[in-house]
């Protein structure tokens, strides 16, 4: 009986969900990073200048220290050399800067060839339904910025994506896939210009720079999925077993949330597949996800691994309101609406100390998680 009332609370609440009007930003959801020093906001710190100083040294030798770039970027990456730091950090580019041109030349080229010998056949029988998702898909990506709108950034995202699912059928294209790609492009397209980016029309951009973000972000957004990918798979196996890892460790750290979530009868489940699907994009602003990702690509295993101890930092740090909350439907509907719109990089610098703390605490414990 209280199984059938629950079903009927969350079908409610997820229509409540969906009625709820849409908050205005008051602030920019990209480009907004005090202290990345991005556009629309004050002059660089001493201590910005300085530690953009250091990446810059750093970058600039004949063989990149991958071990200290890493070490550099855990706490963030200036916005002026995030595009190479990203590319290098994610394996794309090489650590020898004297290659990194012809590396960059020939997987451009291995990109737009696979364009060439799939692309035509999106309508094909075999490959039709997965392209009808990918474009059904696609507009809804951070719906809220103009730049994700135009025609030209769709299409740009359709043949990534096609392109992707048709040369992994292990997986193919699963919803939620569509997410990793925005915030590749948006820092790659910083490569390009100065100004902020969410009303940016990219086609002032030439071409060959389009092409140049298109297939860099293709290839940055592979070797992301290379090491998540179970998550996509039949059943999606790695995230019933990163969910369920969550609800063991919120056991551990916190057990008077973890205890009212049983109470109510809130599986973790419910709310946290789409934290391990989306990798919390849909739970935070574009730009904290950015800053997000400067760790995560820092981090051994970051996307796969730490990433469980940030949505147990993430979980426990609305104890408040969710202790606050006395039945299944209010629960529901904060976890899925948590007030991060005006998130910027210093809540995200706390999120992610206390995930380090949680990690060091617990990833290697005997029994990890358990009791």
């Amino acid at each position: 009986m209280f199984t059938r009332c629950k079903k009927t609370c969350l079908r409610a609440a997820l229509h409540r969900q969906r009625s709820l009007p849409h908050r205005q930003p008051v602030i920019p959801l990209v480009a907004r990073m005090a202290d990345q020093n991005t556009s629309g906001t004050p002059a660089m710190t001493e201590r910005e200048a300085s530690r953009l100083d250091k990446f810059k040294q750093l970058l600039a030798g004949p063989n990149t220290d991958l071990e200290e770039l890493r070490k550099l970027s855990w706490s963030g990456i200036p916005r002026q050399v995030r595009p190479i730091t990203w590319k290098l950090l994610s394996g794309y580019l090489p650590a020898n800067a004297e290659r990194r041109d012809s590396v960059l030349q020939r997987k451009r080229q291995e990109y737009f060839g696979f364009i060439q010998q799939y692309y035509d056949s999106r309508n094909d029988e075999h490959h039709q339904d997965t392209y009808r998702q990918i474009h059904i898909d696609i507009p809804r990506t951070n719906p809220l910025i103009p730049l994700f709108q135009q025609a030209s950034v769709q299409e740009i995202f359709e043949r990534i994506l096609f392109i992707w699912a048709i040369r992994h059928p292990a997986s193919g294209y699963v919803q939620g896939i569509n997410d990793l790609v925005t915030p590749f492009f948006v820092v790659y397209v910083f490569e390009y210009i100065e100004e902020e980016v969410e009303n940016f029309d990219v086609s002032s951009l030439q071409e060959e720079a389009l092409r140049n973000i298109e297939a860099d972000s293709f290839w940055c957004m592979s070797k992301l999925l290379d090491g998540i990918q179970d998550n996509y798979t039949f059943a999606q196996p790695g995230i019933q077993r990163k969910v369920k890892a969550l609800e063991e460790l919120v056991s551990r750290i916190d057990e008077s949330v973890h205890r009212h979530m049983q109470q109510y009868e809130v599986e973790y489940l419910q709310f946290a597949f789409r934290w391990m699907n989306n990798l919390l994009m849909r739970e935070l602003p574009l730009r904290c996800t950015i800053r997000l990702w400067d760790t995560y690509q820092a981090e051994p295993e970051g996307f796969s691994h730490f990433h469980l101890y940030v949505c147990a930092a993430f979980l426990v740090r609305w104890r408040k309101e969710i202790l606050e909350e006395r039945d299944f439907q209010g629960l529901m509907i904060l976890l899925q609406n948590l007030p991060t719109m005006h998130w910027g990089n210093e809540e995200v610098s706390v999120l992610l100390a206390e995930a380090y703390r949680l990690k060091f605490a617990f990833a290697d414990a005997p029994n990890h998680y358990k009791r």
